[in-house]
């Protein structure tokens, strides 16, 4: 039904201006997509998204529209049209060297058709974007989203958190809510508990628990004895886009709202952990661990944090809810020669990465992708006698941001001290 719609608009925009010439392009148009997509489907590996030939045919498809409208009589001509095109499929790529690339492909298909012949608006526009389709499949070969599983049981995902958000804003009473639906003991800034129960369950041939500075191992084990400040670090490429993402999106979801610049960071981290106890056995199931500017207690980053085991070795699961889903990073641990403890997605184990997951509310089945393009490395460490982390993230291999956490030991009562 989508894809005929789609060509159906396509076959329209194409089409000349007389009525009946429209309504058979329409049709066609709607034709030809909806046996596309039908076919594409049939064809569809299980656990993989539909053929690249069918979804450069469906975005060709999309830009007939917006060229049309681009192209009307006073306005764009052949390479502005293109240019714009080429422009918004390179942005819709995300990745840098796409953005770079979009508008060029863009302006060079307008130049090149303009000197066919070629004025039409909804023509430039499709062949720019299949064009750029193409060539962006040919030289940036390596897959930055691909489908992990479709409608599949929890079990089959030990790596990723399958706590979505209910509403539309996450915020810092999340893990109340979600003790509510998992109708378990809830307890609020829980005392004197840490991120995971012990640096035991992430044991393997990689890393050694025993071998970890006992101050680094407290801070896992009893994070909540720690307080902590963040200095963020931003590559100045990526500093306009991430103010227009939190303005647009991290505030008003209430979730990944990472302090903008030194100033922000002044305000203060306030630092908690939420568990919740589903079988009221006493022993913590859900430990959510919530930070968010001191001064207002406006949500920086709610994680639920989880451990789990594969034959081998163990690794460290944060899931960051947002609505219908989560967005989960899977770790390794790691050793350092002087004591510190790594925590990274970048390997060629199977696991650690990070997978955008929808949630269905009926059926609790999980849809997930995983997000190759994004990768994160922590380590935490023992400098001067105090525990410090840095904690770097990179995109499509770029790195655009640097966390460093500055953590001092609360004053603890006597019979807490280790």
């Amino acid at each position: 039904m989508t894809a005929g719609a789609i060509g159906a608009v396509a076959g329209w925009s194409l089409a000349a201006d007389r009525r009946a010439v429209r309504t058979t392009s329409a049709a066609a148009g709607a034709g030809v997509l909806a046996v596309a997509d039908a076919v594409a489907r049939a064809t569809q590996p299980p656990g993989e998204i539909p053929a690249l030939w069918s979804r450069v045919l469906t975005s060709g498809a999309l830009a007939a529209p917006l060229g049309r409208v681009l192209g009307r009589p006073g306005g764009l001509g052949p390479v502005g049209v293109g240019g714009l095109t080429g422009a918004l499929a390179g942005a819709l790529g995300v990745r840098p060297q796409k953005v770079v690339a979009g508008p060029l492909v863009g302006a060079v298909c307008g130049r090149a058709l303009g000197a066919m012949g070629v004025r039409d608006g909804a023509a430039v526009a499709t062949a720019t974007m299949v064009t750029y389709r193409c060539l962006s499949a040919a030289v940036f070969r390596d897959s930055q989203v691909s489908l992990l599983a479709e409608e599949v049981d929890a079990a089959d995902l030990p790596f990723v958190v399958p706590h979505e958000a209910r509403d539309r804003y996450i915020g810092v009473d999340y893990v109340a809510a979600l003790a509510d639906v998992l109708r378990g003991s809830y307890i609020r800034d829980a005392a004197d508990v840490g991120i995971i129960a012990s640096l035991d369950d992430l044991g393997g041939p990689d890393f050694d628990p025993d071998a970890v500075d006992p101050r680094v191992r407290e801070f896992y084990e009893h994070t909540t004895r720690f307080t902590l400040d963040i200095v963020p670090e931003w590559r100045l490429w990526v500093r306009p886009g991430y103010v227009l993402y939190r303005s647009l999106v991290a505030r008003r979801l209430g979730q990944a709202n990472v302090p903008m610049n030194q100033r922000d960071a002044l305000r203060g981290v306030h630092s908690r952990i939420d568990t919740i106890d589903v079988d009221r056995d006493d022993v913590v199931d859900v430990r959510g661990w919530i930070r968010s500017f001191a001064d207002t207690d406006e949500p920086i980053y709610v994680g639920i944090y989880t451990t789990y085991r594969d034959a081998v070795r163990g690794y460290v699961s944060v899931g960051f809810p947002v609505p219908q889903g989560s967005f989960t990073a899977t770790l390794v641990p790691r050793n350092r020669a002087d004591g510190g403890l790594t925590l990274t997605s970048r390997s060629n184990l199977g696991h650690p990465g990070h997978y955008l997951t929808y949630v269905d509310a009926d059926t609790r089945r999980l849809t997930a992708l995983t997000i190759d393009g994004f990768s994160e490395e922590l380590e935490v460490v023992v400098v001067d006698g105090q525990v410090a982390a840095n904690h770097a993230f990179w995109l499509f291999g770029i790195p655009f941001l640097v966390l460093r956490y500055r953590i001092s030991r609360k004053p603890l009562a006597p019979d807490l001290v280790v």
